[in-house]
């Protein structure tokens, strides 16, 4: 299972590294049409919405499989290992449940309805675009069993210890 999380991260990160660079790029096209070329370009801005969604999406996908979220848990390390272990558990199925619920179930339904509407500024349909909310659903549940697995098992400690605060 190690391996194939090393294999995604890598992936996800060229993956993230590509759509930044697209939303750079495209960005950069917005500001050179609307400055220098004088004819703002209509089709950039809906692009950059949706590079911008993909790529906080699957960054924030990346960025679970990490464990690098946003987490307060002061009062989490002055509890017994066992009691951590314990309300870790529960956080990471209360993170799958909501990836289950929200992103992949609720996901396709907004995919299903949007399938066939079209884009204003593009020439593609809405819902093939929307597919980064279920995708990223199952990278984030992918990566909550991982880490619940290895919370379990002791490979994996359920807080990540901090070095001590120097003055």
């Amino acid at each position: 299972m190690t391996a194939a999380k090393n294999a995604l991260d890598r992936v996800l990160t060229w993956v993230c590294v590509a759509l930044f660079a697209a939303l750079v790029i495209d960005v950069a096209w917005q500001v050179f049409a609307r400055q220098v070329l004088d004819q703002p370009s209509g089709w950039s801005e809906e692009l950059a919405k949706y590079l911008f969604i993909w790529l906080g999406l699957f960054g924030a996908a990346l960025v679970f499989g990490e464990r690098g979220h946003i987490a307060v848990d002061v009062a989490v390390r002055k509890l017994p290992r066992g009691a951590q272990t314990v309300l870790m558990v529960i956080v990471q199925l209360a993170i799958l449940t909501f990836a289950v619920l929200a992103l992949i179930w609720g996901g396709f339904s907004v995919v299903d309805l949007a399938w066939a509407q079209n884009l204003t500024g593009l020439p593609v349909n809405v819902g093939p675009l929307y597919l980064a909310l279920p995708i990223s659903g199952v990278l984030i549940a992918f990566y909550t069993v991982y880490h619940l697995v290895r919370i379990l098992t002791g490979a994996e400690r359920p807080v990540e210890a901090t070095e001590p605060d120097v003055l």
